[in-house]
């Protein structure tokens, strides 16, 4: 015989905030296709992690693959994923703030001890941008760097149980919701560009 249990779940209605998050727009990551999961208002408190989004490239990608996954077969090492030591972009015209080295590389499904690898960006108009899980970082605190110039590769460090690059903004003390510059990222799609498509 089944039971059922009564769960309160508050309506939609309910649970939209009247006060909207303020979001920031940036360019794409990377030249591969990509998919990023939230963490939602509440979830993580420091600034770069609140309302921070964690990236994945996308392969398989095609009818003759199937469908889009994050690795080749089982995921068991770092190579299987098709984000692993793929090119970073920076996210805006800025100047790297800060940057930090982690040297341990991580077997997917262990993470390891923090800090990550990371490189902190800032924009003219303040808002700084925070890239996390990172390898071979290319800039040094007080470069300016371009939109779109490759910054470091993913990587698989501290914190982090498998290849993917942590996204996190913000202006002053106020986390800021990641956007992404879809116009961008469809004419990146459309490069002929060596690692646009990996299927290794």
């Amino acid at each position: 015989m089944m039971t059922s249990i009564a769960v309160a779940v508050p309506a939609l209605g309910q649970a939209v905030s009247s006060a909207p998050i303020e979001a920031i727009e940036i360019a794409p990551l990377f030249y591969q296709r990509f998919a990023c999961t939230e963490h939602v208002d509440g979830e993580l408190k420091d600034l770069g992690d609140a309302l921070g989004s964690d990236c994945l490239v996308l392969g398989g990608i095609g009818a003759s693959k199937g469908f889009m996954r994050f690795y080749r077969t089982d995921g068991a090492t770092n190579e299987d994923w098709y984000g692993w030591h793929v090119e970073v972009h920076a996210p805006f015209d800025g100047v790297v703030l800060e940057v930090a080295t982690n040297h341990v590389t991580n077997t997917p499904g262990t993470p390891g001890q923090p800090p990550p690898g990371y490189i902190k960006f800032r924009r003219a108009d303040g808002v700084v941008v925070v890239y996390a899980h990172l390898d071979d970082i290319k800039v040094h605190p007080g470069d300016h760097v371009k939109v779109g110039q490759v910054v470091a590769l993913d990587g698989n460090n501290g914190p982090a149980k498998n290849p993917h690059v942590h996204v996190g903004a913000y202006r002053d003390k106020t986390p800021l919701q990641i956007r992404w510059d879809l116009a961008a990222e469809g004419q990146i799609q459309t490069l002929a560009h060596p690692q646009q498509h990996p299927s290794r």
